[in-house]
């Protein structure tokens, strides 16, 4: 048994995450898996995540690599093949060219209720997401979460943040823009306002009458974003 959990964590890339499940054996035989598992983890040649997660670390000159994000929290994105959270917040910041930090904290966004934990050195937590969950919608979930948490964007000026947000959101094709309008109705009021403020600055002729009925135009939100790169704002109530 041994030499089959070495051979198939052999031919597993680094960074990859496993679990006692992923190799050949009878079910029966699990506790003899994870006993192996230990023992491989004690004499240094894999790494253990959590309990019961495993990976196989790859050392360069700068020390061992940890597994990338999506590897971390794989199991917490799908259940039963279906498609409960996307991985949102703090790295897609970073992913977007928002902020430069580098963060330990992973944020899923997820249609299910649960704690934050701790994995390793990472602390993930989760933000609720009362959109439907599917790979197209993502790319829209996760800029919408970036106009959710624009005043919680890390080492980060709201002009610039603003700009890129601008420039990310003109590259979106018809069909695409009237999805994210869709989809952020469910979001909060600054998030809409945002999004319709940036949506007609980037064209004054477009269709946001979706957002502005779902606003309170009596509430305010100040973001200090400059008047020069959001001209617009106070007719969404911006400031």
């Amino acid at each position: 048994m041994t030499d089959i959990i070495n051979n198939t964590i052999n031919k597993f890339a680094y960074g990859h995450v496993f679990t006692a499940s992923d190799f050949s054996v009878d079910v029966s035989k699990q506790k003899s898996v994870n006993k192996v598992l230990e023992n491989l983890t004690k004499a240094g040649k894999i790494r253990r995540l959590s309990k019961g997660r495993y990976y196989k670390a790859k050392t360069t000159e700068f020390g061992e690599l940890p597994p990338d994000s999506y590897q971390i929290v794989k199991d917490l994105l799908e259940e039963n093949g279906k498609l409960i959270g996307y991985i949102t917040g703090y790295q897609i910041f970073n992913e977007l060219g928002l902020t430069t930090q580098v963060s330990a904290i992973l944020q899923i966004g997820t249609i299910k209720d649960k704690k934050n934990m701790n994995r390793s050195y990472y602390r993930i937590q989760f933000v609720k997401q009362w959109n439907t969950i599917t790979k197209e919608n993502i790319p829209l979930l996760q800029l919408l979460d970036c106009l959710r948490f624009f005043k919680n964007i890390p080492d980060a000026m709201p002009a610039n943040s603003c700009h890129k947000l601008l420039n990310i959101l003109s590259e979106l094709n018809n069909n695409q823009r009237n999805k994210i309008k869709k989809l952020a109705i469910k979001y909060s009021p600054q998030a809409i306002a945002l999004l319709g403020a940036m949506l007609e600055t980037l064209n004054s002729n477009e269709d946001v009458e979706i957002l502005k009925k779902s606003l309170n135009f009596q509430t305010f939100y100040k973001l200090s974003i400059p008047q020069e790169i959001l001209p617009i704002q106070k007719k969404w109530n911006i400031r």
